[in-house]
């Protein structure tokens, strides 16, 4: 993907002029008024969750219902405004790290060096299942190993910097840093064992027909207000596609936090319980949901007794190895390729949420 760059009009009888862009400095008091804004709803969910749920709806905090109403209408809104400020933020990161950079990056260097960097990169660029056919493709242009392929392919969903916000708004540093270094580890040790195995002949024949050399790229040439408006765009269509998951995943979790009993959870995803973690990622494989929509599943089931490996295990699965994206691969990868990769990046999850529930 190139962005070209339009030519200033050039003033002339007929011609309009572009309006100037807006000053840094408004645009600055702007984002400032926005993010004053935001923290004053942010500090009243809590109370207006509350008054809602049980003096104008009457509810008590003690049934099930008035617990599950309670749950989501706390977590719904402040789910949606860090869903809105994160979006924000990395639309603004990502605005360095066109599609086209990326390539360029990790062309050229060695697989242990380069899984690295692919994984590292996975947690910043736009990708998801959706571009993972035309971004293989343009990594197979420029010549880059298919393990450190693969290593990003796993980190770009898995290691999601929406969840990882999301995670430490809610749980705090300590488990958004496991799933940032778990989620690094396994996209790293995947990509390099599958480029170890020498599977380059499961690849689709007219993937490597298509190779062009020297490839280039335009790095897009953006200011401070253009970077701006990239958060703005990311926020527009990240917030208005998963908004409804979101949603959908809040209401399951708070049908979780009212209705289901602790005891229950905590027997079949506890820490006793050695099939949990296999069971997880068995169930997460073929469900599809973007993080957003799966963190408030992961909440609740946390507040229920679920061990924190199994429940890591499960959200991994979701976002990780998405049947979805498994059906996308296949335009590129042969079955027995697309088998690997699974088994691989599996077997890594598994070591994740037995590890997890070991030692914590």
């Amino acid at each position: 993907m190139s962005t070209t760059i339009a030519e200033p009009a050039r003033s002339g009888a007929g011609t309009p002029e572009a309006g100037p862009p807006p000053r840094p400095a408004r645009l600055a008091a702007w984002l400032a008024a926005a993010l004053a804004a935001w923290t004053g709803l942010y500090l009243v969910i809590e109370p207006a969750a509350g008054f809602v749920t049980h003096r104008l709806l009457g509810l008590p905090a003690d049934t099930h219902v008035g617990s599950a109403v309670a749950f989501f209408l706390f977590e719904a809104p402040k789910v949606l405004l860090l869903l809105v400020l994160v979006v924000f933020g990395v639309g603004v990161v990502r605005s360095f790290f066109t599609p086209e950079r990326t390539r360029a990056i990790l062309s050229g260097r060695r697989e242990s060096v380069g899984n690295v960097l692919a994984a590292l990169l996975g947690v910043v660029t736009p990708f998801c299942s959706c571009s993972a056919v035309p971004l293989f493709l343009g990594f197979v242009e420029v010549g880059i190993p298919l393990g450190v392929t693969l290593s990003f392919l796993v980190s770009a969903p898995m290691v999601n910097e929406v969840a990882l916000v999301l995670l430490f708004g809610l749980f705090g540093w300590k488990v958004a840093g496991l799933y940032l270094v778990t989620g690094l580890g396994i996209a790293i040790a995947s990509g390099f064992v599958l480029g170890r195995l020498r599977l380059e002949r499961w690849v689709e024949g007219w993937v490597y027909e298509s190779m062009r050399q020297g490839a280039g790229y335009e790095a897009e040439r953006l200011g401070f207000a253009g970077r701006v408006a990239k958060g703005v765009e990311s926020v527009r269509e990240v917030v208005g596609k998963v908004w409804p998951y979101v949603l959908a995943g809040i209401a399951v979790g708070a049908f979780i936090h009212g209705y289901v009993p602790e005891g229950l959870m905590a027997g079949i995803m506890g820490k006793q319980s050695w099939w949990s973690v296999p069971l997880a990622v068995v169930v997460g494989v073929p469900m599809y949901s973007n993080a957003a929509g799966i963190i408030p599943v992961v909440q609740a089931l946390l507040g229920k007794g679920a061990a924190l490996g199994t429940v890591l295990a499960f959200m991994m699965s979701v976002i990780g190895l998405s049947l979805p994206e498994m059906i996308i691969l296949r335009k590129v990868l042969r079955p027995p390729l697309i088998a690997t990769f699974v088994a691989v990046v599996a077997t890594g999850i598994l070591a994740v949420g037995f590890l997890f529930n070991a030692v914590l």
